[in-house]
């Protein structure tokens, strides 16, 4: 398995686990799935970008940069800010448990924003998880 799926199944796992985050998006709307339109309320795991560390001989690490799309029917950004909070809370709480082939360095939601969707009756929520991975030896 690749380290990127494995922090997507990570994340997913930890957002529904998380009733603070349930509490406001049900766990069958957090998804990792590419559909439209998503539904609503949503969280949404969606692209990924693997880097190489590079900081090692060995070249196990690779730093992993998620995003995570957050939809909700509102006027205001409230809503999808009140999310976007509980998905930071919930990733911040603990090391990500990435399974037997790679270890959580480091973790953290490197960037977050909400903005009104065109549509004019959604907002929108963009989130980025950056992830330090190493590779586990066997």
């Amino acid at each position: 398995m690749s380290a990127d799926l494995a922090i997507q199944i990570a994340i997913r796992a930890r957002l529904v686990a998380t009733s603070a985050v349930t509490d406001l998006v049900p766990a069958s709307n957090i998804l990792d799935r590419n559909a439209t339109p998503a539904p609503r309320p949503s969280i949404v795991i969606g692209e990924a970008q693997v880097v190489d560390e590079g900081r090692s001989i060995a070249r196990t690490r690779e730093r992993v940069f998620h995003t995570i799309h957050v939809w909700k029917t509102e006027l205001s950004r409230e809503g999808v800010k009140e999310i976007m909070a509980a998905v930071r809370a919930a990733i911040r709480g603990a090391r990500l448990d990435l399974g037997a082939d790679y270890h959580c360095v480091d973790w953290r939601v490197s960037s977050a924003r909400a903005m009104s969707d065109p549509d004019g009756e959604s907002s929108h929520g963009v989130m980025v998880v950056d992830v330090l991975a190493e590779e586990v030896s066997a």
